[in-house]
């Protein structure tokens, strides 16, 4: 008994967490026009040099999204939920921040819309 409801419980949590993962069609979406609205890009990996500078990522979910090294140079991320991004050595100069959601967002030398670079969450 007690292993079925082990498994049960494991299966709920897989489940649970592939629930909220990044919706593929959208990610696409980015690659092909650099836009994205709306779009549900939570727990992506946007990584490793990803240019998407001048992107528009307004009201986007990147909840847990990785982007780091990504180039974000004068992107659109008004209203998006950043919480718990990694935006470890990503370039966000120029970026539109306005009224996003920056909770737990790991910022480690990391350059800021006015040019200044951050080293917390290193």
């Amino acid at each position: 008994m007690k292993r079925i409801l082990t498994a049960l419980t494991v299966a709920a949590t897989m489940f649970a967490s592939s629930a909220s993962a990044f919706d593929p069609d959208d990610l696409q979406k980015l690659k092909d026009t650099g836009e994205c609205m709306g779009c549900d890009l939570s727990g992506a990996n946007l990584g490793m040099d990803a240019n998407l500078e001048g992107a528009n990522l307004a009201r986007a979910d990147l909840e847990g999204a990785n982007l780091f090294k990504a180039n974000l140079f004068k992107a659109f991320l008004v209203d998006a939920d950043l919480t718990d991004a990694r935006l470890l050595s990503a370039n966000l100069e120029d970026a539109s921040l306005r009224g996003a959601a920056m909770r737990g967002v790991i910022l480690c030398n990391t350059i800021m819309p006015d040019g200044s670079v951050i080293y917390s969450g290193c």
